[in-house]
């Protein structure tokens, strides 16, 4: 089949929707929150982004692809393109989640698009989360999924660039990477697996999870102010890998927050927006 007939089949997946419930259960976000580098202590303050912690993958083993994600063709399309990378998300809270109390998570494909890219051809599935509880949105996210081929190896960036002013520094761990893919039940092997990331996906290291970045920009930006975060939305540019330091810092304007790699590349860029 032509690349446009794959996209044809991949667009009939538009509009389909998957419902899941959940207790909102305080030692589940109390994982996500250390794992994050956010206090144990949930009950009294959320950590940022906290509905990340539930309604998590639980695919078994033999539903698991090479790169240990869940194989395609279920809820998500079948896309070919062997190459899967969580490219950015807009969200807005709209009401507190609640602790111990039921919840619902509704995924709906929203859209199917295809861009050329340097790397070849680029398909993005974007995915629309709305976390309900008593009938009440609490949170509304669009997650953006984004497909590409095999590409060139990624050399190790240099450590060439200065601190920018105004940055905290953040240098994760490989335990760092591991309790963060526990927390959130994420299996793909570019965060653990140092012999799959460097030999079959080109990587130099393991690569930082773009939530793990965006968790910590956003809590860079709650920092900031006294009021609480109306929206949020997050954008990766670059990859970020484990024992090098990266630069969390504000923006030129206001809302603006930035992750800066060692060699002086902008790796995320996020916008937050307050009460």
């Amino acid at each position: 089949m032509t690349l446009s007939e794959d996209l044809a089949t991949w667009s009939t997946y538009v509009g389909r929707t998957r419902r899941l419930t959940q207790v909102l259960d305080v030692e589940s976000l109390r994982r996500f929150a250390v794992a994050s580098g956010f206090a144990a202590d949930v009950e009294t303050a959320l950590p940022p982004l906290a509905h990340w912690a539930w309604f998590l993958p639980v695919a078994p083993d033999h539903e698991l692809g090479p790169d240990g994600h869940p194989k395609r063709g279920d809820f998500l399309p079948p896309v070919s393109l062997p190459r899967r990378l969580f490219a950015g998300a807009k969200m807005s809270f709209d009401a507190p989640l609640e602790l111990n109390a039921p919840a619902e998570l509704a995924m709906t494909i929203a859209n199917v698009s295809h861009k050329s890219g340097r790397t070849g051809d680029l398909v993005f599935i974007e995915v629309d989360r709305i976390v309900t509880q008593q009938a009440r949105a609490r949170v509304r996210e669009r997650q953006t999924i984004v497909y590409r081929a095999e590409g060139d190896a990624v050399p190790l960036p240099d450590r060439s660039a200065d601190v920018p002013s105004k940055a905290i520094v953040w240098t994760p761990d490989p335990v760092n990477l591991f309790r963060f893919s526990a927390a959130t039940f994420n299996s793909h092997r570019i965060h653990y697996d140092r012999a799959y990331v460097t030999a079959e996906e080109g990587y130099p290291a393991l690569v930082v999870h773009g939530p793990f970045t965006a968790v910590k920009l956003a809590t860079l930006a709650l920092g900031t102010q006294t009021r609480p975060l109306a929206t949020f939305e997050f954008q990766g540019r670059a990859p970020l890998f484990v024992d090098q330091p990266i630069y969390l810092r504000p923006g030129d304007t206001d809302g603006l927050f930035e992750a800066i790699r060692c060699d002086g590349a902008t790796a995320m860029t996020a916008r937050a927006g307050y009460r």
